[in-house]
């Protein structure tokens, strides 16, 4: 058994090898991603040096559906290095913030798991800044490796982190330079880069480059800048005014490059899209001081689904998840009033703990209006003492706050998106603070929502406001659709870190026991008038575990592909008709979806699980399913 399982892990290096070296002698005009100085089909010369690369990781250091994990990763890498010994691990930022894991204890446990990896430098994304610049300065000295970046800089011109390194490799010398994108300055809390400024990432590249060019074989940039067209500061910008890069390993807008992307002056453009879905890998071949071939691949779940996690890195992200067990168990505030979260209320009117979120989300960002889809509050909170694991259970999956510049007339097709189901339940019900609105639900699904005000004055659809929201509806989630043409403004946190910094400022005593009434039902000619609210049962309804539910994100609309972003996945067009139940006992295989049902509802009532149910019935997305819908349940 042994002899076969060493054979297999043999087979499984090779076949992960083979996918990179059997192009190596292609002719570069038939791969975009290859890079070369002929278009010889003769075997490569020269010393074969591996760059295997991550980006925008974001603290998902867990194996999550196509999300491989760190010891995933760790064995790929394993697998690399000992085929060959010249190869270097590179991080290009958005790494020690983004689950609670990470937030939990400021990022160092991220960093213990880097070290382990033995990454050979980094450069800090936009994210990284998120504890404040202070304290990413106080991780970076625990961090075994260099921490890169040219163009962050104090007040007094000096930079926070060197500029660039060189690493010598089998004789090859590899100048390494930091970039991080200028978008942090508002892509994070303001508060967390007071007293710094980020360059021209452009110009110092071009400095570094002049620099360093003599001494070395190879330049690469590690550049969190991205390829969004909303940003100023680019990838695609950098390499067509800096000439001398041989590299530039890309991070921030989340793009894919299955075979990485050829910029100006040769410039091999490599990424690796997000959340360790996937491993990057760049080969190159250095002879005589040259560099005469490059090409980049990625390695996801499914090529590597032979290779086993590394069982020390999987042991010490087993040991941390111990260690902050008590972390969870910490007392952050105290609340006189059970606060609501029961999916059937927050999916269907407006409750005080919503009210209470929003109005975190509108303090910490400054927005004029702020709104939350009732799906991703996942639980309730009863009066007392209220824990870590209490916020977190609420808010489980570390989403962040970002404000938008959006027209009038979108909020208003934003509120008439969130209200369209109502009264029946449902996972985009907004959740608002700074503004008010009522519903008629005597009339037309897109034309119900009036009384529109925002900080007390009617509504103007051709007027901008700045809407505080989540990141998940920010990008069209649960059919937002009118929000994700819109860049991001600013970033300010994840929700329960807001939640927790609010309740704390404003106090137990100021909690309320019902909603504000924010939301009402009435008729629209003002004849009737009742709350839209949900009022705090007097025995509060269990709720399932939310760790055990769908993550509010999927690849279809956290991923932020670029230079053109994929659009959120479009609703069903036809209308659905409702099977009898006669019709469904007759087939026990297939269920007829009722409304207010979810996936997981579903998946626990058949005795099988969600992504059971979504593999089988080829559901993009597990949270759009709608009434009337038949899924095939397993055999």
């Amino acid at each position: 058994m042994n002899s076969w399982k060493k054979l297999s892990s043999i087979l499984t290096t090779a076949a992960l090898l083979l996918g990179c070296l059997g192009t190596a002698a292609a002719d570069p005009a038939t791969n975009a991603g290859t890079a070369g100085t002929g278009t010889t089909t003769t075997p490569v010369s020269g010393k074969h040096i591996t760059i295997l690369h991550t980006n925008d990781t974001h603290a998902h250091v867990v194996a999550n559906d196509k999300e491989m994990g760190f010891a995933k990763l760790a064995g790929i890498i394993d697998q690399y290095r000992a085929a060959n010994p010249n190869t270097l691990l590179l991080d290009d930022g958005d790494t020690v913030h983004g689950t609670t894991f990470a937030t939990l204890v400021n990022g160092e446990s991220i960093v213990k798991v880097i070290n382990k990896l033995r990454y050979d430098a980094m450069v800090p994304g936009n994210h990284e800044f998120n504890y404040g610049w202070k304290h990413l300065v106080e991780l970076s000295k625990e961090i075994q490796f260099p921490v890169l970046s040219a163009n962050i800089k104090q007040t007094d011109g000096t930079r926070l982190f060197q500029p660039y390194t060189i690493k010598e490799v089998d004789g090859v010398k590899i100048g390494i330079i930091g970039l991080t994108t200028p978008e942090t300055a508002y892509k994070t809390n303001p508060k967390n880069v007071e007293g710094i400024q980020f360059t021209d990432p452009a110009a110092e590249a071009k400095a570094a480059v002049d620099e360093i060019r003599s001494k070395v074989d190879v330049v690469v940039a590690l550049g969190h800048l991205g390829q969004d067209a909303s940003s100023k500061d680019t990838s695609l910008k950098v390499v067509k005014e800096v000439p001398g890069i041989d590299i530039f390993i890309d991070g921030h807008s989340h793009t894919v490059l299955e075979k990485g992307l050829v910029g100006d002056h040769g410039t091999l453009i490599a990424s690796a899209g997000e959340y360790t879905k996937y491993l990057g890998v760049v080969d190159l071949w250095v002879d005589g001081g040259k560099v005469i071939q490059k090409q980049a691949k990625l390695i996801d779940s499914t090529q590597a689904a032979d290779v086993q996690p590394n069982a020390e890195i999987a042991a010490l992200i087993a040991s941390i998840q111990k260690e902050q067990e008590p972390i969870l168990k910490e007392v952050v505030a105290q609340t006189s009033v059970d606060l609501e979260g029961a999916r059937e209320k927050v999916r269907a009117g407006e409750t005080n703990l919503g009210d209470l979120l929003t109005d975190a989300m509108r303090d910490v960002s400054g927005a004029d209006v702020a709104l939350t889809n009732g799906g991703g509050i996942r639980a309730s909170i009863k009066a007392g003492t209220v824990t870590k694991g209490d916020i977190i259970t609420v808010l489980p999956f570390g989403n962040q706050i970002v404000t938008l510049k959006v027209k009038g007339s979108d909020l208003q097709a934003a509120l008439e998106n969130g209200a369209a189901s109502y009264p029946e339940p449902s996972g985009g019900f907004p959740q608002v603070s700074g503004i008010s609105f009522k519903i008629d639900t005597s009339a037309a699904k897109g034309n119900r929502v009036h009384s529109i005000l925002i900080g007390g004055k009617a509504l103007d659809p051709e007027a901008t406001y700045t809407l505080a929201t989540n990141d998940f509806t920010a990008v069209g989630g649960d059919q937002y659709t009118m929000f994700a043409k819109y860049p991001q403004a600013g970033m300010f946190g994840s929700l329960d870190e807001a939640l927790i910094r609010y309740i704390q400022k404003v106090g137990s005593a100021s909690l309320q026991v019902q909603a504000a009434g924010r939301i009402q039902e009435a008729k629209a000619d003002g004849k009737t008038s009742v709350p839209a609210t949900q009022a705090v049962p007097s025995a509060p309804a269990t709720t399932p575990a939310p760790l055990q539910e769908i993550p509010q994100f999927d690849s279809t609309s956290a991923a932020k592909p670029a230079p053109v972003k994929s659009a959120p996945a479009k609703s069903q067009t036809s209308k659905p008709q409702q099977a009898s139940a006669t019709a469904q006992a007759a087939n026990s295989h297939v269920y007829v979806v009722k409304s207010g049902d979810t996936l997981y509802d579903i998946s626990r009532k058949h005795g099988t699980t969600w992504q059971q149910l979504q593999q089988l019935n080829k559901l993009k997305n597990p949270h759009r399913i709608y009434p009337g819908q038949k899924l095939d349940l397993p055999a």
